[in-house]
């Protein structure tokens, strides 16, 4: 049997996806910035991955929102084909405006070999940051309504960026969400929420999961609070690549302004580096 062969299929993992969300209690998808990263975090035990738009932004030398969505799902694949494991993607604001955009990216990222997605409604124009709740909920409806025909659950996160994007109203985040549950949405997401009462009024609204984003200072929650409040999925966001190039800064500047080498002897060996990694 070949390497190719023995792998899980895209309807397994998407399984998989899908269970996980009905465990016991949350669970926390991981989020790589590329296939390296994807290939320790799966090593590390995590039972699902997911794409962060900034963190692949990061390895462009660009900022969020920043890349194509060739350049997007080129980067789902290269994910996809590094692990065995779930993976959904950040699709940001699914790379159009109308319904058959979304639709049309969301058709494509099931190709990369993703189980899952998540689509944002931030328009990018800072002078009218969100579609209106009409054209949002129509954008999660065409995505769902593709999602639907794939013939494996692909599993649709909609979220809401009002927080995030400086229009921090409860009331709103929640008749969003709602709104895009009741429009397919399998899974709810509203990042920068700013404390766990939130959170809680938040999940106890929705009856279809919730995705809790860490990585906010004083906003990141542990999961056993999370999991009280009514979570069932924490994503980590860019947060672990915003860790690693901490330590990429921290050892550079030692190097150049101290002329030590003192980080070598903390960081992780390269055989051991080099054992997550396929020949």
């Amino acid at each position: 049997m070949t390497k190719t062969e023995s792998r899980p299929s895209q309807r397994a993992r998407a399984d998989r996806f899908r269970a996980l969300h009905k465990g016991p209690g949350p669970f926390v998808i991981a989020n790589p910035w590329d296939a390296g990263s994807a290939r320790v975090l799966a090593g590390l035990g995590f039972k699902a991955l997911a794409t962060s738009s900034g963190g692949f932004a990061g390895t462009m030398g660009r900022r969020d929102g920043a890349v194509t969505r060739a350049e997007a799902l080129a980067h789902a694949r290269a994910v996809c084909d590094a692990v065995d494991l779930p993976v959904s993607a950040d699709l940001e604001g699914g790379f159009g405006h109308k319904p058959a955009d979304i639709a049309e990216t969301v058709r494509l990222a099931a190709r990369t070999g993703l189980v899952g997605c998540s689509i944002e409604d931030f328009t990018g124009d800072a002078k009218k940051p969100f579609y209106d709740i009409e054209a949002a909920v129509e954008r999660i409806a065409a995505a769902a309504e593709v999602a639907a025909s794939f013939g494996f659950d692909f599993t649709l996160t909609a979220r809401s960026e009002c927080f995030l994007r400086g229009h921090p109203d409860l009331d709103e985040v929640i008749a969003r969400l709602l709104a895009y549950e009741a429009a397919g949405a399998d899974v709810l997401m509203a990042p920068g929420l700013p404390d766990l009462a939130a959170v809680k009024a938040v999940c106890d609204a929705l009856s279809k999961p919730f995705n809790f984003m860490a990585g906010m200072p004083g906003k990141s929650f542990s999961v056993a609070q999370l999991a009280d409040a009514g979570v069932r999925r924490i994503s980590l966001a860019t947060s672990l690549y915003r860790a690693a190039m901490s330590g990429l800064v921290a050892a550079a500047r030692e190097a150049r302004e101290s002329g030590t080498f003192g980080y070598v002897e903390t960081s992780i060996p390269g055989p051991e580096l080099a054992g997550y990694m396929r020949d």
